[in-house]
């Protein structure tokens, strides 16, 4: 027999529900598509053909390209009645994906728990609690997973995962994601179809969602991952394995990861590019000095991959147009990847990418 009073509380719940994807999709309408510049070759570049475009994720009101993932999972947790009102929302992440989180929650009115090493920068935890977020230390970083879940189990809240649920979260058949944004931004240029779209990978969620649009529109696009060193990724890639388990965690903020994420689907990947950390800062510094504003060294380590293979392309006479992703401000970085004294203290020495830098800016050729 049907309860009424159980019955009635469901539909309260509901009420509370679709208030909250009412206000995320508010959000979406307002904050979705992102600005998408031209990055400015020198002038070789118009004499090859060739072109380098930025989809600039750094203009979300979270500042990163994070903010996407953030608002994908808190649907994803809506619509499968994970969450409701009162639920407690949990993340294991020190970086931009809490910061996006926490303000998704505030936006919802849920209290939200960011699980983070305890050698988290002081920017970063400030940045969290700014958004309303609370901030909860381990001591080792393979222990953010474990740490997570317990702390949602103990609260009766939700762990919403990002390294399991990025790539099944995203609607990644359009539905203005950022794969479509891309074609829908490039569409007028002279070359429509990027010939390479350049990601890092942290969770797996964007290049999974680049790579997947790519086939499902049968684009000709080819799809590169960069991936930083202390990174599993890479060499999971280039060993076809999933096991693969690194000493250390990136020195790179945003992407690379110790272990292989459930959400990083190498199938769609077309080719992988590892990418020295001293290489990332120096690009993102060249990048700032060209752009006049700072980048972050995720940013860094794309147009380092990007420059390579524009390099390829004008070597071998082919034009076409590469995407990357700017992933978030350099501004956030201020006090480390563009502090000399911190980037010495991390054993980088950016100057020793300089050549290459340069020699790509004075002929369009690489190393």
């Amino acid at each position: 027999m049907n309860d009424p009073t159980r019955i009635a509380a469901r539909t309260r719940a509901r009420g509370w529900v679709d208030n909250a994807i009412r206000l995320l999709q508010a959000d979406a309408r307002r904050s979705a598509d992102t600005h998408l510049l031209r990055y400015p070759l020198p002038s070789w570049s118009a004499d090859a053909g060739v072109a380098l475009y930025l989809k600039d994720e750094s203009t979300h009101i979270t500042g990163s390209l994070k903010h996407r993932l953030a608002r994908s999972l808190f649907l994803y947790a809506l619509c499968n009645g994970w969450v409701d009102e009162g639920t407690t929302i949990v993340e294991a992440s020190s970086g931009s994906t809490a910061v996006s989180e926490a303000y998704f929650a505030a936006l919802l009115g849920l209290p939200f728990v960011a699980v983070m090493p305890a050698n988290t920068s002081p920017a970063k935890v400030a940045l969290i609690q700014s958004q309303g977020g609370r901030c909860h230390f381990v001591q080792d970083s393979s222990q953010v997973y474990a740490e997570a879940q317990r702390v949602a189990d103990e609260a009766g809240g939700h762990y919403l995962d990002q390294f399991t649920n990025a790539e099944r979260a995203t609607d990644w058949r359009g539905n203005n994601n950022i794969a479509e944004s891309i074609y829908e931004q490039m569409r007028d240029e002279l070359h429509p179809v990027p010939e390479w779209i350049v990601v890092g990978a942290g969770t797996g969620g964007t290049s999974a969602t680049i790579g997947r649009y790519i086939r499902y529109r049968r684009h000709a696009t080819r799809l590169c991952v960069v991936d930083p060193e202390n990174s599993a990724f890479f060499p999971a890639y280039s060993g076809h394995r999933d096991d693969a388990v690194m000493p250390k965690s990136s020195r790179i903020e945003g992407i690379g990861r110790p272990r292989v994420e459930p959400s990083f689907l190498p199938g769609v990947v077309d080719l992988m590019v590892a990418v020295p950390d001293a290489a990332s800062v120096a690009a993102a510094h060249h990048a700032s000095a060209v752009l006049g504003r700072r980048v972050g060294p995720s940013t860094g380590t794309n147009l380092w991959g990007a420059f390579g293979l524009l390099a390829e392309m004008v070597a071998e006479g082919r034009g076409g147009s590469v995407v990357t992703l700017l992933a978030d401000s350099g501004d956030r970085y201020r006090d480390t990847y563009f502090n000399d004294d911190w980037v010495t203290a991390q054993g980088l020495d950016p100057a020793c990418h300089a050549g290459a830098l340069a020699q790509f800016e004075r002929n369009g050729a690489w190393k």
